[in-house]
């Protein structure tokens, strides 16, 4: 028994093991990368990685899936080479990197990983190279050769002119006292340097890029018997002020210091955290309308939101930045961050001027454009960036300016442009309302509004919501666009012009003569009160053309059958609102008299029954009119189909087997030379022009329903 218990662990013990082993500790997003360059190398060999690098540079970057195929890295082509993973070497004659390097200490392991320039500095200090090549642990980021040619001439020549105090406190700031992989290196985190314990900034990116004080590591975890090397391409230096104290010295934010200092954002940008400051400068400042900087300045919950949107949630480095991605601000829009070459872009502009001014607690990024964002906007500033000028030309013509650029909190329900392409209506007073009718006296987002409510205008009337499966509708027009809240106005975009409702659909019909001859039908059938009532009716309002299209003794035989009559009539008429812009392919619309309608739109035109309608959406208080030009007849009215017949008639279904048998029975006998032949199987592509003509003339004439 006790043998069999062992049995019994040991087995559990196999079948859990793998499964344990394989699931292991999530990778970081650099191993990711890693392990996908590495695939993408493997038939070179062992331990080969694909590497990207930018033509015309020295730039390399392991590859991501994306990055692969697009062959791209900030919008530059890349070539395709392949060398040894970190950590591999090549052997004469054989296929790929199959040797592990060998193992030293960190000083001369700087020379195998590409640093000989760290390694000559660290040979004119005294103390650094014992160090290195003695007992212990450390970690050191080694700037690559190119890291060290490209400072500035004063900078190295202070650094070299006092190799034991300046050159070794800079080199003691890219150590730590400790081995750190990859692994471990945390987005926003800080390791302790050998430098007067000052902080490193370590930023680890979801693209698998990983930064060191905005330095980007080309090749990390090489390790030493003492510790561990990571290459990176700057030299970094130490941070000792935060974003505040930073905007305060810089000349270039003058402008920046007052508005920052006027909208209480100074405790922000002194607090702890990883920000990146996009710090629009004494220039970008000029560059708005003195009108507009000066209403932004003067109201502090606006100038709060337009500093907000300057300042990301988390730090970002340049080197980070290799295609677009989306960043929150701490204003709660998105921005899209981006490269082109060598300059990094905000939303598809390259604004930004001086980048990765690093900070205790963030990065600054200079900006020579203000980020305005929506929220601290009036409407003709919101409009001016939108689809709709003539629709705001029309309101400026009309008097109705001030409505847009001042602060009553108000929604503007603003036609597309391409609603005017045949032309824009004339000024006068009934213009003039009709455009009131468009300003909603309140501030209301669309993702608030629900089916049936009423929303109230300044022209004094009151629209419907209708909200359908795809669309969101103000009376007889949709939203097209997502609206735009500004600081006291939203902004909707519609996609025609509203027309408030008139009167009642009894009104509306007995007011066009158009359809006179409904309403004399309509009155006749006892309807008149039912849509004058309140309700929600969808009428398809034959027009007189409709009825003298009749037969005149159809048409007199049903005005003289009031039942009839009023069961076609309430046939035209669906029981709840449906506007043009609410139809998609298909809408069935149940009407009073019980059957339903099938109403659907292609091409901008609406259809009810596969018959077009002449004009659609005349609004009325209680439903919406569509007129059509022909009498739409109930299913119970209608001829019987031959298609249907066929369908629903087991009878037919008999008649047409028996054909298909005699078919079969005429094929096999011809193909046979024989009266009867045996059976063909299935009679596929019986209609096909390949087919001999004989057999299909004799096919039409067995069955005599497909004439």
């Amino acid at each position: 028994m006790e043998l069999l218990v062992r049995l019994l662990v040991l087995a559990l013990a196999l079948a859990l093991g793998p499964a344990v082993t394989l699931a292991g500790p999530a990778k970081s997003p650099y191993q990711l990368v890693l392990q996908h360059s590495r695939l993408r190398g493997r038939q070179h060999g062992p331990n080969v990685c694909a590497v990207q690098k930018l033509i015309g540079t020295n730039k390399k970057y392991f590859t991501n899936c994306k990055q692969w195929y697009q062959r791209k890295i900030c919008g530059k082509s890349t070539v395709i080479s392949y060398e040894c993973c970190p950590g591999y070497e090549k052997v004469p004659g054989e296929k790929g990197c199959p040797a592990a390097l060998p193992l030293s200490n960190l000083y001369e392991t700087l020379g195998v990983v590409g640093s000989t320039t760290t390694q000559l500095y660290t040979d004119r200090t005294e103390k650094l190279r014992p160090e290195m090549e003695g007992p212990g642990s450390f970690t050191i980021f080694a700037p690559s050769n190119e890291a060290w040619a490209s400072l500035p001439a004063e900078v190295l020549d202070s650094l070299v002119s006092n190799v034991n105090i300046e050159l070794l406190n800079a080199l003691r700031y890219h150590m730590v006292d400790r081995r750190v992989l990859t692994d471990e290196l945390k987005h926003g985190m800080s390791l302790t340097s050998m430098y007067q314990n000052s902080n490193i900034q370590i930023h680890h990116y979801p693209n698998g890029i990983v930064t060191v004080n905005c330095a980007r590591l080309l090749k990390a975890d090489h390790h030493a018997t003492n510790g561990v090397v990571h290459l990176i391409d700057k030299v970094i230096s130490t941070i000792t002020n935060n974003i505040q104290q930073i905007i305060e010295i810089e000349d270039t934010f003058e402008t920046l210091r007052a508005a920052v200092a006027a909208s209480g954002l100074n405790t922000v940008l002194e607090s702890d955290g990883q920000f990146t400051l996009l710090a629009p400068t004494n220039e970008a400042f000029e560059k708005i309308p003195a009108e507009t900087l000066n209403r932004i300045l003067g109201d502090p919950e606006a100038l709060r939101d337009l500093l907000n949107n300057h300042i990301l949630k988390s730090a970002m480095c340049a080197e980070a930045i290799v295609a677009g991605m989306s960043m929150e601000t701490l204003e709660g829009t998105t921005l899209e961050v981006g490269c082109s070459g060598d300059m990094l872009t905000i939303n598809g502009k390259a604004i930004i001027s001086n980048k990765d001014i690093l900070a205790t607690n963030g990065v600054i990024h200079f900006i020579d454009e203000l980020l305005i964002p929506d929220s601290a906007k009036t409407l003709f500033e919101l409009a001016a960036e939108s689809d709709v000028s003539t629709a705001i030309d029309l309101f400026r013509q009309a008097g109705l300016g001030t409505h847009l650029s001042g602060n009553e909190r108000l929604t503007l329900l603003a036609p597309l442009n391409s609603v005017f392409k045949d032309g824009t209506p004339r000024i006068d007073a009934q213009t003039k309302n009709l455009l009131l009718n468009h300003i909603v006296k309140d501030q209301v987002a669309s993702k608030y509004l629900y089916h049936g409510q009423t929303l109230e205008t300044l022209g004094g009337k009151k629209l419907r919501v209708f909200v359908y499966r795809n669309s969101l509708c103000i009376e007889n027009s949709c939203i097209a666009a997502h609206d735009k809240r500004g600081r006291y106005g939203t902004l909707f975009t519609m996609d025609r012009m509203l027309t408030p409702p008139m009167g009642t659909v009894m009104d509306i019909l007995k007011g066009d003569s158009h359809f006179s001859m409904l309403v004399a039908a309509i009155q006749s059938a006892g309807l008149t009160e039912t849509l004058n009532r309140e309700g929600v009716y969808t009428v398809f309002a034959p027009t007189n053309e409709a009825f003298q299209a009749m037969p005149p003794g159809e048409l007199n035989k049903l005005l003289g059958n009031a039942k009839e009559l009023a069961n076609i009539l309430k046939y035209h008429v669906g029981d709840e609102i449906l506007v043009s812009g609410g139809i998609g392919a298909l809408v069935r619309l149940k009407s009073l008299q019980g059957d339903k309608l099938e109403v659907s739109s292609k091409n901008n035109v609406v259809n009810v029954n596969k018959e077009p309608v002449a004009e659609a959406d005349i609004m009325a208080t209680n439903g919406v009119v569509h007129a059509i030009t022909s009498i739409l007849q109930p299913p119970a009215n209608r001829p019987q189909e031959r298609g249907d017949e066929l369908a629903d008639s087991a009878l037919e279904i008999f008649k047409q087997a028996s054909a298909f048998s005699r078919v079969r029975r005429l094929l096999g006998s011809r193909l046979a030379g024989t009266a009867v032949g045996p059976p063909l199987g299935p009679m596929k592509g019986l209609s096909r022009p390949c087919l001999p003509w004989p057999l299909s003339q004799s096919f039409f004439e067995i069955s005599p329903h497909f004439h």
